[in-house]
């Protein structure tokens, strides 16, 4: 009858308090994967909706050219055998193909607007207006490095052509003026899986043979506009009044060229033909030159899915905290806490989470926060009112856990000191609680 009685002991003891509690709070962790899956799930959810209105408005913006492009003759012989003569016959025939010619000089300056209008049911979806003003020339075309005879070329056929990406929302009739001539952009066949193709109308180039050029292009678009080095001598510009700018590419802006503030960016390239590694002339066809693509791209830093998933890998945290505040209390006080009432505090801490992705759907994150935040505290402050019966420590583990949300929120906010702040803290928190329980004696039992 002796085994019961240890028994009894054992589970009255502190040790066995302790194990308790640490397994709570890793069941604790099941809820708490369920909010983060969530969290996934809400995420996702917008991503759909990003994609299925920008699928309508307007995608990246990636250009590729002006190219000029000019017919020549290519003549081949065929040997036949003629069957009357028993003789071999040479027959010449004669076919059309194209040379392309990249421009001496080509200028982009780019105006991009945001436009936050677009909205689909929760979900705000940030996208842009974008015009592009577009001058430069051609110089003569050189045929001799094709090894093209220039007596064979249809000088009076010339056409200029454009890839770009992100067609169907061009908000400009791509008028163009070459020379003396006004032309128009207009829709060909695709034969490039990247990009979209257009053509110029045919213009003359017997007398001058070099092109002076310039015209102007208007998306609606979403997430990069990028440009492909094209000229010998390539100037990107581009003005925004987006805040988050990604610079991307194997070019790098301008040194002293980029300005970043809150109210938008400036940045400028300017790429030379020694910087590229792709000629200048190119018979037949054009090279697909998509990995030259360089530009930028219009992110959001830390968006509301996100700075969710972030505070709720904190979690564990919050509640292995909370419940060490709990025990020190318990041990230090001499009041029992059941490990039932463990868990209803740690299940509030785990709603604390489905609160906060929820009111920020309809609010901003910050604000989310406060409110999540202060019905959790006021919750728990009763609750440990009435448990402990002691107002100083409701107070104290209201006070404690409001430090722990607001120092859980400075570290969401950081970026680039996040690892370091978040560090220091728990040093610091680590350091507390030593002190505090440095004279416990861990062999009481309660």
């Amino acid at each position: 009858m002796e085994t019961p009685q240890n028994d009894l002991a054992f589970y009255q003891t502190t040790t066995a308090k302790i194990i308790m509690v640490g397994l709570l709070a890793l069941f604790l962790l099941i809820p708490l994967s369920y909010v983060q899956s969530l969290i996934t799930e809400r995420a996702d959810r917008k991503k759909e909706v990003v994609q299925e209105v920008t699928t309508t408005w307007g995608s990246d913006v990636h250009i590729y050219g002006p190219t000029l492009r000019i017919p020549y003759y290519v003549f081949s012989e065929t040997t036949t055998l003629n069957p009357a003569t028993k003789k071999e016959e040479i027959t010449q025939t004669k076919s059309i193909a194209y040379a392309y010619f990249f421009p001496e000089k080509v200028d982009f300056k780019t105006q991009i607007k945001k436009d936050n209008s677009l909205k689909r049911g929760l979900y705000s979806v940030v996208v842009f207006s974008t015009d592009i003003q577009v001058k430069g020339a051609f110089g003569v075309p050189n045929f001799k490095k094709l090894q093209i005879d220039e007596a064979n070329v249809l000088w009076d056929q010339a056409t200029m052509v454009l890839k770009t990406t992100n067609l169907k929302s061009s908000k400009s009739n791509l008028k163009l003026k070459a020379n003396q001539y006004d032309l128009t952009f207009e829709s060909k066949e695709n034969t490039d899986k990247y990009f979209d193709d257009l053509e110029s109308e045919i213009f003359d180039l017997r007398e001058t043979k070099s092109v002076a050029f310039e015209f102007q292009m208007k998306y609606n678009g979403s997430n990069s506009v990028k440009f492909v080095p094209v000229g010998k001598n390539t100037t990107v510009s581009i003005d925004s009044d987006w805040e988050n700018p990604s610079f991307e590419g194997i070019f790098s802006a301008n040194t002293g060229s980029k300005s970043i503030t809150e109210n938008g960016f400036h940045a400028d390239w300017t790429i030379l033909q020694v910087n590229r590694p792709f000629a200048q002339e190119h018979a037949e066809y054009l090279p697909q030159l998509n990995e030259y693509l360089f530009g930028v791209k219009l992110i959001e830093t830390v968006d509301q899915y996100q700075q969710n998933e972030r505070a709720s890998k904190y979690g564990f945290l919050m509640i292995g905290l909370t419940f060490l505040i709990f025990f020190l209390i318990q041990t230090i006080s001499k009041i029992s806490i059941h490990i039932f009432q463990y868990g209803m505090i740690g299940l509030a801490l785990v709603l604390f989470y489905t609160l906060l992705i929820s009111i920020t759907e309809h609010s901003s994150f910050s604000i989310a926060y406060i409110i999540a935040s202060i019905a959790v505290l006021v919750m728990l402050f009763l609750y440990t009112l009435s448990i402990l019966k002691s107002r100083k420590f409701a107070l104290f583990v209201a006070s404690s856990l409001a430090a722990l949300y607001a120092f859980i929120f400075v570290i969401i906010q950081l970026e680039n000191y996040a690892l370091l702040v978040g560090s220091v803290g728990l040093f610091m928190i680590l350091g507390i609680v030593m002190y505090f329980s440095r004279k416990i004696d861990w062999d009481l039992k309660s």
